[in-house]
């Protein structure tokens, strides 16, 4: 493999690892309503587990309200129940046409635990930023070990490895700290 290769690979997997924290980020609570959180809402709908998102129109005519249209109105109830029995902690209003979630405000203590929450997700991301890292390094080792690589080639290697590392973990933060400010901003 060459230096290239090892570098495309690595931020390839860096790139996953970016959209997976985005889209962790979706699902974390904010002061106004967002449609990101109930479109991964599983429901059982003929027998099959069903992202929300293929089944009803959600939008968000309103800031703290998420309204929930079904394309087949019989599964309006479905609906219904795999809103209640999600982590989320909202009561669906429904009038068997619709759904309506009203987001209520965010108190002091529930936005720190969010707050801590989205800390959480991106260290996760950037201890996973900094696996890739570490899996590249091993791979540019190797390739010198089997003299593919010299040992100029090595280093230079390590170094964008490392520069890639570090312009992840900068894109990291920036999700962050922009969750974070959602969050906080009352």
């Amino acid at each position: 493999m060459s230096i290239e290769e090892i570098a495309l690979e690595a931020e390839e997997r860096m790139e996953k690892s970016l959209s997976l924290l985005a889209d962790q980020l979706k699902g974390v609570r904010t002061g106004r309503a967002n449609v990101g959180l109930v479109d991964s809402i599983r429901v059982d709908y003929y027998g099959s587990s069903t992202p929300l998102k293929q089944m009803a129109r959600l939008s968000t005519p309103e800031p703290q309200q998420i309204l929930i249209q079904p394309f087949d109105q019989t599964a309006v109830g479905d609906i219904v129940k795999a809103i209640q029995a999600s982590p989320l902690g909202l009561t669906p209003n429904s009038d068997n046409k619709v759904i309506r979630l009203n987001i209520p405000s965010l108190s002091v203590e529930q936005r720190k635990k969010l707050e801590a929450r989205v800390k959480e997700l991106a260290e996760e991301a950037r201890i996973s930023i900094r696996n890739i890292r570490r899996d590249a390094n091993k791979q540019a080792d190797s390739e010198m070990a089997d003299k593919i690589l010299t040992e100029d080639e090595l280093a230079k290697a390590k170094e964008e490895t490392q520069a890639l590392t570090k312009q992840y973990e900068g894109k990291v933060n920036a999700m962050a700290e922009k969750k974070s400010a959602e969050i906080l901003e009352v």
